[in-house]
């Protein structure tokens, strides 16, 4: 999943809200939709570092015994250094990858 999100750009750059309200209908719609769609990648990408991480909790709960696992250190910074979900849903967007639907075109 993380890999997925290796082209999106890091750096800060400006958008056109006239394209982004172009997208959904208005501006505000826009932006819940990213803001939605930012929390589902930030929860998936939680959901699969504690999953890496999980591989490397101690047994034993043993307060004298510290240790640092390089390998926890590395998955920890890769996950640090990936872009942020909100950098990612406006990428989505931006691409049209991202499918969304109005709450009355649900009901009909």
């Amino acid at each position: 999943m993380a890999k997925k999100f290796n082209h999106v750009n890091n750096s800060i750059v400006t958008r056109d809200m006239q394209t982004m309200a172009f997208k959904s209908g208005n501006v505000y719609a826009s932006i819940s939709i990213l803001s939605q769609r930012a929390a589902q990648i930030a929860s998936q990408m939680k959901e699969e570092l504690n999953n890496k991480l999980a591989d490397f909790v101690s047994k034993e709960d043993n307060l004298e015994e510290i240790f640092e696992n390089k390998e926890q250190i590395e998955i920890s910074k890769y996950y640090e250094r990936l872009p942020k979900p909100s950098s990612i849903s406006i990428d989505e967007m931006m691409a049209d990858e991202l499918v969304f639907r109005k709450k009355d075109e649900l009901n009909d």
